[in-house]
């Protein structure tokens, strides 16, 4: 017999409630940056806090990724050579991986997830940074993106079985995973990857942008737009694997937002390598102990 409403409600909050709690550091982080009168000390203070954080940043930034002529002793030096910005993406970036599990009864490959989650990331910053029409901030695009599919984690940990048959069921019958899920659990990633953002209390607008990032997405709203595109070219150039196997087309309105087709805006893109590699750099720190 199906669950009802009400029955399905509670086992997805209940499994919501199971994940760890976003770090009090990377919300302060958030809070900080989004005041245009932030100074850079206050930034470094909050990080500094967090010895994980210290850690991996420092592991990053002396990476042969990055190979700076001398090493990075401080979080001062980081915010000087990287700006704020991308200091905030790498925090952000680090807290999102340590909310991942190293194994899943699901079968749900977790590091290919993480490599599709950054690549988007990133991704939807650039395409906000090249296209948008507005006073969008970019790290908003790279937030959604990074968070966008987060809802696979929950299901993978707290709902193993269900979630292990929707994404056969996707392979199986070539359709998109959210719509197996809806088949085999009730409902799909979008709802309790909003729920989730709500619990780790970020703003109202992230939580509707990763709810409705498979619903009909208007070019009115920024993100939702960045994300959806740069979700589907991540699943097109294979960039990691959100076990999603259906690339979905380009609505006529983003297509006339965005200057063209899927190969059109790739290649307006340029060379995505460098993309991948920080991906692959930052998703590598996030295996190592801490």
């Amino acid at each position: 017999m199906a669950e009802t409403s009400v029955e399905l409600t509670k086992k997805l909050s209940a499994a919501v409630e199971k994940m760890p709690a976003f770090p009090k550091s990377v919300q302060r982080i958030l809070e900080l940056t989004r005041d245009v009168n932030c100074s850079p000390k206050e930034l470094v203070m909050v990080i500094e806090k967090d010895p994980v954080m210290t850690m991996k940043l420092l592991r990053i930034l002396n990476s042969a990724y990055y190979s700076f002529p001398k090493q990075i002793t401080s979080v001062n030096q980081s915010v000087v050579y990287l700006g704020l910005n991308t200091v905030k993406n790498m925090a952000l970036s680090f807290a999102a991986m340590g909310s991942l599990p190293k194994q899943n009864a699901a079968g749900f490959d977790v590091q290919r997830y993480l490599m599709h989650s950054l690549t988007t990331a990133s991704l939807a910053r650039t395409l906000c940074q090249k296209y948008s029409h507005d006073d969008t901030d970019p790290a908003d695009c790279y937030i959604a993106g990074l968070l966008h599919d987060f809802g696979k984690v929950v299901f993978a940990q707290f709902l193993p079985e269900e979630f292990k048959q929707a994404l056969a069921f996707s392979q199986e019958q070539s359709i998109s995973l959210h719509a197996a899920e809806k088949q085999m659990i009730g409902s799909d990633h979008t709802v309790v990857g909003g729920m989730l953002v709500e619990k780790w209390q970020f703003p109202q607008q992230l939580t509707e942008n990763i709810r409705n990032h498979h619903s009909v997405i208007s070019t009115e709203n920024t993100v939702q737009s960045c994300l959806f595109v740069a979700d589907q070219i991540s699943k097109y150039r294979a960039l990691g694997n959100s076990g999603n196997p259906v690339v979905d087309e380009l609505t006529p309105a983003l297509v006339e937002y965005f200057g063209g087709q899927m190969e059109e805006i790739i290649s307006s893109l340029g060379d995505l390598s460098k993309l991948e590699a920080e991906a692959q750099v930052f998703a590598q720190v996030s295996k190592e102990k801490s």
